[in-house]
C-alpha cells in the first residue's frame, strides 16, 4: 500500500536515480560519487569558485553546474581541467564534460 513504510535504502536509490536523471547503475557507487560531488563541493573547487557555481545535476560523466553570473560560465571554461582534477582526487569523480547554466 502506499501508506506502508519503505526501507531507507529504496528511497535513497530513488533519490539518487533523480539527482543522475534516472541512470541506473550500482546505487551504492552513485550515492558515493554524488554524496562526493555535492557533500565536498566546496574542498574539491575552492571557496571563490564555490560561492558562485554549484553542481546541480551529476549524470554519467556529465556534471550540470549553474553558475550566479554569465561571467563564471566564462571563468569555468579555463578552470574546466584543473576543475576535473580536483573532483577526481577529492570525490573520486570523473566527469566528462560540464554543462554550464546561467541561474536566473
Amino acid at each position: 500500500m502506499a501508506d506502508d513504510p519503505v526501507p531507507l535504502s529504496v528511497s535513497l536509490t530513488g533519490v539518487v536515480r533523480s539527482l543522475r536523471g534516472g541512470a541506473a547503475g550500482d546505487p551504492g557507487r552513485s550515492a558515493q560519487l554524488l554524496g562526493g560531488v555535492f557533500g565536498r563541493w566546496t574542498e574539491a573547487v575552492g571557496e571563490a569558485v564555490a560561492a558562485h557555481v554549484q553542481p546541480v545535476k551529476f549524470d554519467g560523466d556529465r556534471l550540470v553546474v549553474e553558475v550566479d553570473d554569465p561571467a563564471w560560465a566564462t571563468q569555468l571554461k579555463f578552470l574546466e581541467g584543473a576543475l576535473r582534477e580536483r573532483l577526481e582526487q577529492v570525490a573520486g569523480a570523473r566527469v566528462g564534460r560540464f554543462e554550464i547554466r546561467v541561474r536566473r
